[in-house]
């Protein structure tokens, strides 16, 4: 089969990468891709940009492609997926409707209600006086959200009240901006993606990535700097009762209201001393768990999508998955998340190591020298018999890359490592 695949980033890329080495897919097209992704599949343009549903529609039509997969949540909630649909192609990614489930916390926590899934207490609120009286209520530490799409960076968690009201106060001030005010859930965080074909639910393998762009979980929240999987410290049979007690009542739910679920249903999950807590869904792959989790994936993954986007998840044999771990880390651009330099030259990718780079944030300039374009610029994947040595790989190919100014986390998956994680 031939598959389009749509987005900029590393995400795009481990998606490509994984399908490039399906033998059931003879061609793999992004648009509009990235340098890094053009080495091994064919990008192409999208004038109208990746929420321009006909004109991606377009573009799959004169491909010929057999399925399109959507990256990004933005097309998603755009609507992408249904224009694509409506022309009579598969298309991996659910609804306008569905996709609601990321593009509005309050509604998540709607279907979450409906659907008895376990969950942070919360309220939506539209004035800051409401909001004051959430976090009062709640107490420290408070966690204030933006109920609209945010690329990872809406929710802010803190023991300052003020800075709790004034992150709440950016987010009403959008053109019908509401927040959502939750408890504090404590534990460890699990990311599960959850493969969709409106009926059926196929999980992954668990991951963990690291929201906060330092060490030890300091500073400003990003749209991530780190993942690694499996997680060796998760209890036995976490999986399946996600399945049961989130999952599969929430594609229950969609399908009641006539807005089935297709596509990646991300369960963003604390592991709380009450048991697991659903933090957030997400209606596509997140990044950069999904480098590490299709690192891992042994089965064929256009199989798998096109299974999903065709409504035969059912049909598919049971997933299998390599031994080793994977660990990847983000190499993000000097001032990211607040105000990320872009235009430095990037070097040091092009030497054989025993990891893999992923490009994110990256073009070619003028002269065709490779420089960053974003925040998060490259994604470096690496598989090891165990944690350390997956760790020491990965770092050691960040190591001989040059980006001036760039920075990344050096603790990515160290705790789980040492065995310090605790449930």
């Amino acid at each position: 089969m031939k598959v389009l695949v749509i987005g900029t980033g590393a995400r795009e890329h481990a998606i490509v990468h994984a399908l490039t080495q399906d033998p059931t897919v003879e061609a793999v097209v992004a648009a509009p891709g990235n340098p890094g992704i053009d080495q091994v599949a064919l990008c192409r343009d999208l004038p109208g940009g990746i929420t321009d549903g006909a004109g991606i529609a377009d573009l799959a039509e004169e491909l010929g492609v057999d399925l399109v997969v959507v990256g990004p949540e933005a097309p998603l909630v755009a609507g992408v997926a249904d224009v694509v649909r409506e022309r009579g192609i598969a298309c991996f990614g659910p609804s306008a409707e569905a996709a609601r489930l990321e593009g509005s916390k309050a509604f998540a926590k709607e279907v979450m209600a409906a659907a008895g899934v376990p969950t942070a207490m919360a309220h939506v609120c539209t004035t800051v006086d409401e909001v004051a009286a959430a976090i009062d209520g709640f107490g420290t530490p408070y966690v204030v959200k933006d109920d609209g799409l945010a690329a990872g960076k809406g929710v802010v968690v803190a023991d300052d009240r003020a800075a709790a009201l004034a992150h709440a106060k950016v987010c009403l001030d959008k053109p019908g901006g509401q927040v959502v005010v939750e408890e504090f859930l404590d534990g460890p965080e699990v990311s599960l993606f959850c493969l969709c074909d409106g009926e059926t639910v196929v999980p992954l393998a668990p991951a963990q990535d690291f929201k906060r762009v330092g060490d030890g979980d300091s500073g400003p929240n990003t749209g991530g700097m780190g993942a690694y999987s499996p997680l060796d410290w998760a209890p036995a049979g976490l999986v399946e009762d996600v399945v049961a007690r989130v999952a599969q009542p929430t594609i229950d739910e969609m399908a009641r209201r006539g807005a089935p679920f297709v596509g990646v249903l991300y369960v963003g999950l604390a592991l709380t001393s009450r048991g697991p807590r659903v933090v957030e869904f997400n209606a596509r792959f997140g990044d950069p768990e999904t480098q590490v989790v299709l690192a891992r994936l042994a089965s064929p993954l256009g199989a798998l999508l096109r299974a999903a986007a065709t409504g035969r998840l059912d049909e598919q044999p049971d997933l299998q998955w390599r031994d080793e771990h994977a660990v990847t880390v983000v190499v993000a651009s000097e001032g990211y998340p607040a105000d990320p330099v872009t235009g430095g030259p990037i070097s040091g990718l092009e030497e054989e190591t025993e990891a893999y780079v992923l490009h994110a944030g990256t073009r070619l300039d003028d002269a065709g020298l490779l420089v960053s374009a974003g925040g998060r610029v490259l994604s470096v994947v690496a598989l090891g018999a165990d944690l350390a040595e997956a760790r020491v790989r990965a770092y050691a190919a960040v190591d001989r890359i040059d980006l001036p100014g760039s920075h990344h986390r050096t603790d990515i998956a160290l705790a789980a490592q040492r065995g310090e994680v605790v449930v």
